[in-house]
């Protein structure tokens, strides 16, 4: 699946880099998101230097270089392994508010070609869940409290040790700008994902689950494997 992902994705980034000068990506940081990485950083014929990379969500009150910070985590996976032409992390400002009007600022510069990303275990879209979705929000980056689930997700995918430990508060990008790039890739992978995932191809377009909002857009891939994907899927590898 993050190998098939992978190819798809060096194949797109391949044809809009050989009609612009630049091409500008959003990328989710999840562990399901890894294998994915790892596929890309081998893809051949990329000229990674005319990539501009950004990241959609990431914690607040974490100590700037603590391993879970979401920024921290794809400079490991992915930001460090290819020369890209630049690399925006969320976080450079202590007010949070502050942070959130210069990142948008940043992602307001030119469009957003593409955006790598995940469905969480409640449906959300990078940090926003339900009980803080809004698939018509009129802000492009805001600042969320995390629900429960979501939290327990952290811990679950051994990112923290504890509950206690999962920061209640992130920075996020909104629905709407996540939805605003040109083509999306939407890895999933696991049985923990199978009913947002049910949700999200099947269920009604809502922030009961953000994921919904996916199928408006006209060029987003899901990708699932085994276990991720609903019953009724007959090629659970792509939908």
């Amino acid at each position: 699946m993050g190998r098939a992902a992978a190819s798809d994705i060096a194949a797109a980034l391949r044809e809009r880099l050989a009609r612009q000068d630049r091409v500008r990506m959003v990328f989710a940081a999840a562990p399901s998101q890894a294998e994915m990485l790892d596929a890309l950083v081998t893809a051949r014929d990329i000229d990674w230097r005319r990539v501009i990379a950004f990241h959609m969500d990431e914690y607040l009150g974490l100590p700037a270089h603590a391993p879970q910070r979401f920024g921290v985590w794809l400079t490991r996976h992915f930001f460090s392994r290819v020369p890209l032409g630049a690399v925006h992390l969320i976080g450079q400002e202590s007010d949070p508010d502050r942070e959130a009007a210069r990142y948008t600022a940043l992602l307001a510069g030119a469009p957003i070609d593409f955006v790598c990303l995940g469905i969480g275990v409640n449906g959300h879209l990078a940090f926003n869940d339900p009980p803080v979705a809004d698939l018509h929000d009129t802000k492009q980056v805001k600042i969320v409290e995390l629900d429960a689930i979501c939290r327990q997700q952290q811990v679950d995918d051994e990112c923290f040790a504890t509950l206690s430990d999962v920061p209640t508060h992130a920075i996020t990008l909104t629905i709407p700008r996540l939805l605003g790039a040109h083509q999306l890739f939407c890895v999933v992978p696991g049985a923990a994902k199978r009913a947002a995932v049910e949700q999200s191809l099947y269920g009604p377009i809502g922030a009961a689950c953000p994921a919904s909002a996916l199928r408006t857009h006209p060029r987003c891939t899901l990708y699932l494997d085994r276990d991720s994907a609903p019953p009724r899927l007959q090629t659970p590898a792509r939908a």
